[in-house]
């Protein structure tokens, strides 16, 4: 398990590179350390099979000349800056109706669970990304419209195969985003989640 999320780390990280971004190159291209710690923490969340298909998608994807990266910030902006979106969409991989009905019922279990976690943990999740697409804006991209960006660069094998390990989490009572953030904020000292949201300030 280490191993194949180093191998994917490795690969994301070149793609994230090389994106060629409109306003030129961002902080978070160069923000190594961050972008590990963030990959290595949702990453650490999933199954062997959905971290090995999902790997296959890198790999391909970089023998035929695509960048995953380049392809979820597009895609994201569907709903954060339309009119940039309708003059990259033709370049971008077509979204078929089983693809996208997989993304649709994979992003509901996630958002479920994290109306959930912000019960819980308010400062935590009031320091991350907004929830909902509908809080978008050309500033500001929502956790739901990230998710359906990454989400749309997956193959139709990996969406399947992670559709099925969400819903078992689901029928078990566990909520892959708690286990996430736990994971990240270890990654930063904390022993909990209850610590970090304790110790760390509210975002105003």
């Amino acid at each position: 398990m280490k191993l194949i999320i180093e191998y994917i780390i490795e690969l994301e990280w070149k793609f994230m590179d090389r994106v060629k971004n409109i306003g030129g190159r961002v902080d978070c291209q160069d923000d190594w350390r961050t972008f590990y710690i963030m990959r290595k923490s949702q990453l650490r969340g999933w199954s062997f099979e959905v971290l090995d298909s999902y790997h296959d998608d890198l790999q391909e994807a970089r023998e035929a000349g695509r960048n995953p990266m380049t392809e979820k910030y597009g895609y994201m902006m569907a709903k954060t800056d339309p009119s940039v979106y309708a003059t990259i969409e033709p370049y971008l991989p077509k979204l078929t109706p089983e693809k996208q009905n997989l993304i649709d019922e994979i992003c509901k279990i996630h958002l479920l669970w994290l109306e959930e976690l912000a019960q819980g943990y308010p400062t935590l999740i009031k320091r991350g990304r907004s929830i909902y697409s509908t809080q978008d804006s050309i500033q500001q991209t929502s956790f739901e419209t990230y998710l359906r960006g990454e989400l749309s660069t997956y193959s139709i094998k990996t969406l399947l195969l992670y559709k099925d390990y969400i819903d078992t989490l689901n029928s078990r009572g566990e909520n892959l985003n708690k286990n996430i953030l736990a994971e990240e904020v270890k990654q930063y000292g904390f022993q909990s989640l209850s610590e970090a949201e304790r110790k760390l300030p509210r975002k105003s």
